[in-house]
């Protein structure tokens, strides 16, 4: 396993971000999952573009580096995502997890979940909760169950129907 640096993020870390959501666009499509992110790169759509410096600019944001480079990035917060349903408890939730895939199979994802339950746990959070893309074949949500999550409830936003999944922490 490769040693992966966990630090925080900054502003200056859009450019970043937008790598890993453009390479991550190309990659879906290639493998027919267009649905979940759309065809054109998130840098070439204003709109994500300013979605994206503002999770730059998020307090909770972490970025895995190997070998110098960023391979990943993490946001977690104590709010969920709007969309997602409430829970009656205090919550670690994670609002981005992304890697950049020219660091797939290097453990790069798993490293920043291990490090939003060990947030959770320095903070004495008992749940962390996370939402994903419901469609497709399914490798995703199947990607946060290999994690330790189990699935909870769906929602949708628009015809984009997510899922949100959940793990206890002690």
């Amino acid at each position: 396993m490769d040693n992966i640096v966990i630090r925080a993020g900054d502003s200056g870390d859009a450019d970043t971000l937008l790598r890993f959501f453009d390479e991550a666009v190309e990659w879906l499509v290639a493998r027919g999952s267009a649905k979940q992110w759309g065809t054109e790169p998130w840098s070439g759509v204003p709109k994500r573009v300013e979605r994206v410096k503002g999770m730059a600019a998020d307090p909770g944001l972490r970025i895995a580096v190997v070998d110098g480079e960023p391979a990943g990035a993490l946001i977690v917060s104590e709010e969920h995502d709007p969309h997602v349903p409430a829970v009656d408890e205090r919550e670690l939730y994670v609002r981005l997890l992304i890697t950049s895939r020219r660091f797939t199979g290097r453990h790069v994802g798993g490293r920043l979940v291990e490090y939003a339950l060990d947030e959770a746990r320095r903070r004495g959070i008992g749940l962390v909760r996370v939402d994903c893309w419901a469609g497709g074949d399914g490798e995703l949500q199947r990607y946060y169950e290999s994690q330790g999550f189990t699935p909870t409830v769906q929602f949708a936003v628009d015809d984009w129907v997510g899922q949100v999944l959940e793990q206890r922490v002690g």
